[in-house]
């Protein structure tokens, strides 16, 4: 399946030529338009539910017997996340973007009107995006969408808690210039959500106003190669992987590039 020219869509080592035009090929996995349970522990639950049109990966993780939630890149179908979060009875305590580009931050606005309270988090760089079309890429698509200003901005060397979490900011920039990882050490393995920083097999298209490829290549072996192999990453699409998966096989970043 060809993915159309999106804000955040992965790239993929089929077909890789000149450096201009390394940034656009076929998306690495097979569509799956749903959501589904990937880890569900005694102690900890991961959603991941997936957005059209980019096929895009919002995750609800919350803790065993808490009722608030933290909710990541709540995308372009908000109404998916909301119908979830209502069915299990969860108060997102806080959403997390990743970073500010469009079918990351469309659903921000629907969880902040239904719960007020919760906390939207992004990455300084980033934060502008969040109001400014232009720059989180939606007005290209003709939707002007405007998410509501962040209530935390964060930058690498934080941390930020809520719903039970103790969350660790990595700034890795180079798909935009404010991109963050949120990286749990709680949990074993440790969970990052990556955004669209490296993906299964890919990396983040880095051909937008902010990008820069060599500083994403430096991000990735610098921030997330130097963690634990079975560093669980959460990409903003396409399935899970692991640090070592990617250090093996990424034909980007991984042994043979």
């Amino acid at each position: 399946m060809l993915c159309s020219v999106g804000a955040a869509f992965p790239v993929h080592a089929t077909g890789m030529t000149a450096p201009w035009n390394r940034n656009r090929y076929r998306l690495p996995y097979p569509p799956f338009f749903g959501e589904d349970t990937f880890l569900n522990r005694s102690d900890v639950e991961l959603i991941r539910i997936i957005s059209l049109p980019f096929e895009e990966n919002t995750y609800i993780a919350r803790i065993e017997g808490r009722n608030d939630c933290l909710v990541i890149d709540p995308g372009l179908e908000p109404d998916k996340v909301i119908e979830k979060l209502q069915s299990l009875g969860l108060t997102p305590a806080a959403i997390l973007n990743t970073h500010g580009h469009s079918d990351h931050i469309a659903g921000n606005a629907a969880l902040k009107h239904l719960w007020p309270e919760c906390r939207l988090v992004i990455g300084i760089g980033d934060a502008p995006k969040l109001t400014d079309p232009a720059q989180n890429l939606s007005a290209a698509f003709g939707l002007a969408l405007r998410s509501p200003p962040a209530d935390v901005t964060v930058s690498g060397g934080d941390t930020y808690e809520a719903a039970g979490f103790t969350i660790e900011v990595l700034d890795v920039p180079g798909h935009t210039v404010g991109h963050v990882v949120y990286l749990w050490r709680a949990h074993q393995p440790f969970i990052a959500l990556v955004g669209d920083v490296i993906f299964a097999g890919s990396i983040g298209r880095t051909d937008f106003p902010d990008g820069d490829f060599e500083q994403l290549i430096s991000g990735i072996r610098g921030k997330l190669f130097t963690l634990p192999d079975d560093t669980l990453l959460l990409s903003g699409h396409g399935p899970s992987t692991t640090v070592g998966q990617e250090k093996r096989d990424n034909p980007f970043v991984g042994g043979n590039s």
